[in-house]
C-alpha cells in the first residue's frame, strides 16, 4: 500500500468517484456524493493505492485562515481495518502542518446513530481529534453534526 498526493483534478474526480460510488452505506445520496467529487478540484488531495488500484482517498478544504477541514475520506470497504484511513490521514496532517495550517476539524454524523458513522467516530477519536460541538439540525435532524477539532503543529 501506498499514499499518493494528486495534483492533477481529473485524475482527483476519478478516484473520488470509483471510492465513493463503493461507499454507499456512507455516501449514498447522489446529489452528495456528485458535490464530494466535483468538490476535489484545486484541494489537497492524497490517494491511497493497492498496486496500481486507489482503495481511499481523502482532501482537504481551507476553512479558515488558520484552519483546514477534512473534508471528505472514503476507504473501500474491503480494506477498513488494515491502517490505510490513519496513513492517509499522517499524510493529510503533515501537509496541512507544512501549509501552516493551526487547526484541522472534520464533520461527521454524531456517535449513537449509525454503527457505519459510530466507527467513523471512532477512528477521528483515535487520530487524535477532540468534540468540539454538535449541532443537531445542520444536516437534518435524523443526522446531527459532530464536530472534531486538532490543533497542529
Amino acid at each position: 500500500m501506498s499514499v499518493k498526493r494528486i495534483s492533477d483534478e481529473k485524475e482527483k474526480k476519478n478516484i473520488a468517484r470509483c471510492i465513493l460510488e463503493a461507499l454507499p452505506d456512507w455516501f449514498g445520496i447522489p446529489e452528495a456524493r456528485e458535490e464530494y467529487i466535483s468538490g476535489s478540484e484545486g484541494m489537497i488531495f492524497f490517494a491511497a493505492y493497492d498496486r496500481e488500484r486507489p482503495v481511499g482517498f481523502l482532501y482537504l478544504k481551507e476553512t479558515g485562515k488558520s484552519t483546514v477541514e477534512l473534508y471528505v475520506m472514503g476507504v473501500r470497504k474491503e480494506y477498513h481495518r488494515q491502517g490505510i484511513g490513519r496513513e492517509l490521514f499522517k499524510a493529510a496532517k503533515k501537509a496541512a502542518c507544512e501549509a501552516g495550517y493551526a487547526f484541522m476539524q472534520v464533520k461527521t454524523v454524531r456517535m449513537g446513530r449509525y454503527e457505519e458513522y459510530d466507527r467513523t467516530n471512532r477512528f477521528y477519536l483515535a487520530v487524535g481529534f477532540q468534540e468540539f460541538e454538535v449541532f443537531p439540525t445542520l444536516w437534518d435532524e435524523c443526522n446531527p453534526c459532530q464536530i472534531y477539532v486538532m490543533a497542529l503543529g
